[in-house]
């Protein structure tokens, strides 16, 4: 989730939306917000849907690649 939460923190940064504005436009605390941007804290589900509609960004879930094992590789 680490990676998902960067790439939100980014998209906040590139927006040039002030976390204030961000914060009243979504009902997110403010105080919750900061502590997102400063890497401080998690977040929920909820949150990340409510910044991702607010962004215009779309999480995407898909299986992972299976790791080759050292046998496979032989």
């Amino acid at each position: 989730m680490s990676e998902l939460l960067n790439q939100i923190r980014q998209a906040i940064e590139a927006s040039g939306v002030s976390r204030y504005r961000i914060s009243q436009d979504t009902g997110i605390d403010q105080g919750h917000l900061s502590r997102l941007m400063n890497g401080k804290g998690g977040t929920s589900v909820e949150t990340v849907e409510k910044l991702c509609q607010y962004l215009g960004l779309e999480v995407v879930v898909q299986p992972k690649k299976p790791r080759r094992t050292r046998r496979q590789e032989a």
